[in-house]
């Protein structure tokens, strides 16, 4: 992802903005968690976030998994068999793009539940991680590649385990998770320009069939954090407003803090081809991680407890906001 506004002026923003609402939001907040889940279905299934943590190591355990990496290769192969296990249809998009002085061989994986279903969602992370560390703070490592813990890995997580959980509870719609890779192979110049970023959405946006129109989309991008907070980005709020308001209204319902009801940064990421393409779709993504793009990106630095407020979020919106 490529980070869009000047950050001294987010952060000036953000704290004007916080000040003003704090005590509305506080009293929204209160009013919201005495209040009781309205549901469409009988149980909510519980989303375990130590799951989805054994999820998110067991991509780590890979190593880095940048495009032409050993742990690219075997990470694919274990994302590919792990969906296999739960969802009703599982497809490879195999494409190939010209790199920096190499060729790239890239794969998205497709995962669909209810895929008979008109009414659809999707729902997308990138499995990739960055192939340099630019941002770390030893310089002698800047050209290595990241672990990519929380760039990745924990989005996947989320989405592993929410795949696990719909294997046994079919949801109230169709469902589609997108894995999508290339995502973060990119430079970016000075104003955030490179169009060697999000190519496996690129590339999914431009050969999605004719009639494949979901009703939304949601991107997990940077969510396993220790020190969650979660803002409401502003590609989202400029594109799928109601969503991003449907989304943070149930994290108030069911008390989860670490959903802000602030506007964030503009982050350039995988939503903004979707969006384009006619898919409206909100990113949900905590850019203040101190470790972005450095070797320290690392599973210590990510939660179980971050990963179940969004996937507890994402649960109960699903099973009792959404029908056909």
């Amino acid at each position: 992802m490529i980070f869009s506004m000047n950050r001294s002026k987010i952060f000036l923003l953000l704290a004007v903005i916080c000040l003003s609402c704090n005590q509305k939001n506080n009293e929204q907040h209160s009013r919201s968690t005495q209040q009781p889940v309205k549901t469409m279905a009988t149980t909510i299934p519980s989303f375990d976030g130590t799951s989805a943590y054994s999820f998110l190591t067991a991509q780590t355990n890979f190593g880095p998994r940048n495009p032409s990496s050993i742990g690219h290769h075997e990470c694919l192969n274990y994302l590919t068999k792990e969906l296999e296990n739960y969802a009703d249809t599982v497809r490879l998009q195999h494409f190939t793009r010209q790199g920096y002085n190499e060729t790239l061989r890239l794969t998205n994986i497709i995962a669909s539940f209810k895929p008979e279903t008109a009414s659809r969602i999707l729902l997308l992370a990138h499995w990739d991680t960055r192939p340099r560390a630019e941002q770390d703070p030893d310089a002698a490592k800047r050209n290595k590649p990241i672990i990519g813990a929380n760039d990745g890995a924990s989005g996947v997580a989320v989405l592993l385990e929410l795949a696990r959980i719909l294997k046994n509870n079919p949801p109230p719609i169709g469902i589609d998770i997108l894995l999508t890779d290339g995502e973060d192979y990119g430079f970016a110049d000075q104003d955030g320009n490179d169009d060697m970023y999000f190519l496996g959405a690129r590339y999914f946006a431009k050969t999605k069939p004719a009639g494949y129109n979901p009703r939304f989309g949601i991107l997990l991008d940077m969510i396993g954090d220790a020190d969650l907070q979660i803002p409401m980005e502003q590609f989202s709020m400029k594109y799928a407003p109601q969503i991003v308001d449907q989304i943070w209204n149930v994290a108030d319902e069911i008390g989860i803090p670490q959903f802000v009801r602030v506007p964030g940064e503009a982050v350039s990421d995988d939503h903004i081809p979707l969006n384009e393409a006619g898919i409206p779709t909100i990113d949900l993504i905590d850019f203040q991680y101190p470790h972005w793009h450095t070797t320290h990106d690392t599973p210590d630095k990510c939660s179980p407890q971050s990963l179940e407020a969004v996937g507890k979020v994402l649960t109960t919106f699903i099973f009792t906001k959404l029908q056909e």
